[in-house]
């Protein structure tokens, strides 16, 4: 079952660095996922860059990923196929199959730079093929630059290349430029080569540059070209999701927000041409954009809750504690799951296992089923299993888990009022671990509806606790907890149709919080119907 993280930062570049950074600082719970193919790995060093002037892009980015992973931000290599939702979550699913799941999602991918095809080009991008003349531009000033037109957007940098050398070639590669513009720059020196490139040639080794080679078989002596690529986005993985988008870019707002209400997006998959720093700030501010959220929507749900307890309180004494009051169970029990990552281990109920391990498979019931470990067990035994839960997010989270381990055609779940609630159809198996709650839940009459449910030779299994773990004793909150020979009593089954199995208190060794062994008691009552 996968964990549900606050975010997932997809990009550990400058962006999606400086967004878990932030994330990190506000004590959120992040997991920054990566392929390790950034944009600018073709470059020795970065420039423009406020106190890392000169700084190999790969040591910024060890940096950014040690100072991050110091206030807890996880990593994991992957890359991202597909992001899905749920009914209060994103999930995200990588090219090996793993599924993360997420309250929020920041893009922070970026792009790649589809050049044009012409022989000797890609091989020396990012070293005398280049791209930006602030962060290239000083390295090869004074030197012999071209300027190779890949469409009208290029036009710009034929007078900015002018500012750092004198000798500037463009390379007009098949596109028009106007009289008026030549003449500009003829101006300052400045020349325009008609007719398509065919060659890049040079040193390969270096791999230096020495000339572009024209259709008309001229060759035109350079020692830097700069030019500019189609940008590619990567965010494929975000198609099912029908994103807000203009000439191919996801928009997003001045603090990364996109049209998804969980989706924030940042650096050169939104703005291919933001260099390091403004990759750097738009990461930044997309991070506590995103905290932001999340504490607004912690709030609602908070503010939720208690509207919900102050509505539905009674004076009615809980049997431990009269001040403790009384709740709507869907919404107690959906608050509790909301509130945290996982409740539960995700492990089978032992005892469930132990008992259950001899009856024949058929088809099952699992009663307050939660987050689904008990009936993915019984699917992986052969059950065809339906596991119902007051819970909306228990059951996303058992649907997740039941699709993540293949057993999504045998182990199905709902949300649903358990006091009105009916499978349709007869069925093998009832089972019932541990169906206490600390707010009043009409126990007995949704267990004695259940036992209508068994077939013919179909069993009822209710596992309960049999007495209250050892650490939380003094101070639990459940209902007195009855004996197995009580609950069958309580069941009031005909003897001439049912058949007691089991009734019986088992004990079995577990750990406490504090990592110490314990023993627990769990009473076992299964009967079997004639």
């Amino acid at each position: 079952m996968p964990d549900l993280h606050d975010v997932i930062v997809l990009g550990a570049g400058p962006a999606g660095l400086s967004a878990a950074l932030m994330l990190g600082r506000a004590r959120r719970d992040v997991l920054v996922l990566d392929d390790g193919l950034p944009r600018n790995r073709f470059a020795d060093h970065m420039h423009g860059v406020l106190g890392h002037e000169g700084l190999p892009p790969q040591e910024l980015t060890a940096r950014g990923r040690a100072e991050a992973a110091g206030y807890g931000v996880q990593f994991a290599d992957g890359r991202v196929v597909a992001v899905t939702e749920t009914s209060d979550a994103l999930e995200v699913r990588t090219t090996d199959g793993i599924v993360h799941e997420t309250r929020a999602l920041v893009v922070a991918t970026g792009i790649t730079d589809e050049l044009a095809d012409i022989p000797g080009l890609a091989e020396r991008w990012g070293t005398t093929v280049l791209h930006c003349p602030y962060c290239h531009g000083w390295e090869v000033r004074d030197r012999r630059l071209g300027l190779l037109l890949t469409g009208p957007a290029n036009l710009h940098l034929a007078q900015l290349l002018r500012q750092w050398s004198p000798s500037v070639t463009v390379f007009a590669n098949g596109l028009d430029v106007d009289a008026a513009l030549r003449t500009r720059l003829a101006s300052r020196g400045v020349t325009v080569v008609d007719g398509p490139v065919v060659e890049v040639t040079g040193q390969d080794a270096a791999p230096a540059l020495d000339a572009v080679r024209t259709a008309d078989g001229a060759t035109h002596p350079v020692d830097a070209l700069f030019t500019g690529g189609i940008p590619r986005p990567h965010d494929g993985f975000l198609a099912g999701l029908d994103l807000a988008r203009e000439n191919g870019l996801i928009v997003t707002d001045e603090r990364g927000a996109t049209s998804h209400p969980r989706i924030w997006a940042a650096g050169n998959v939104v703005l291919p041409h933001a260099n390091v720093p403004s990759s750097m700030g738009l990461g930044s501010m997309a991070g506590a954009a995103v905290n932001a959220a999340l504490a607004g929507w912690e709030f609602d749900r908070a503010a939720s809750a208690a509207d919900t307890t102050t509505a539905t309180a009674t004076t009615t004494p809980h049997p431990h504690d009269s001040a403790w009051p009384t709740v709507a169970p869907s919404a107690y029990w959906e608050d509790r799951y909301r509130g945290e990552n996982r409740v539960w281990s995700g492990r089978v109920n032992a005892t469930l296992a132990s008992v259950a391990a001899a009856l024949e498979p058929g088809t099952a019931i699992d009663l307050g089923c939660g987050e689904g470990a008990d009936a993915l067990w019984l699917a992986a035994r052969g059950w065809r299993v339906t596991g119902v839960d007051i819970s909306a997010t228990a059951v996303a989270r058992a649907a997740s888990a039941a699709a993540q381990e293949g057993f999504a055609d045998s182990a199905r779940f709902e949300a649903a009022d358990l006091t009105a609630w009916n499978p349709g159809a007869a069925v093998d198996l009832v089972t019932a671990s541990f169906f206490h709650s600390t707010v009043e839940l009409p126990r007995k009459d949704i267990l004695r509806r259940a036992a209508d449910w068994i077939a013919p030779g179909g069993h009822l299994l209710i596992v309960s606790h049999a007495a209250p773990p050892p650490w939380a004793a003094a101070h639990h909150h459940h209902a007195d907890l009855p004996t197995p020979d009580e609950d069958l009593r309580m069941l009031a089954l005909d003897p001439a149709e049912w058949d007691p199995v089991l009734t019986e208190v088992r004990t079995r060794e577990t750990t406490a919080p504090d990592g110490t062994p314990a023993t627990l008691q769990d009473g076992i009552v299964l009967v079997r119907r004639r």
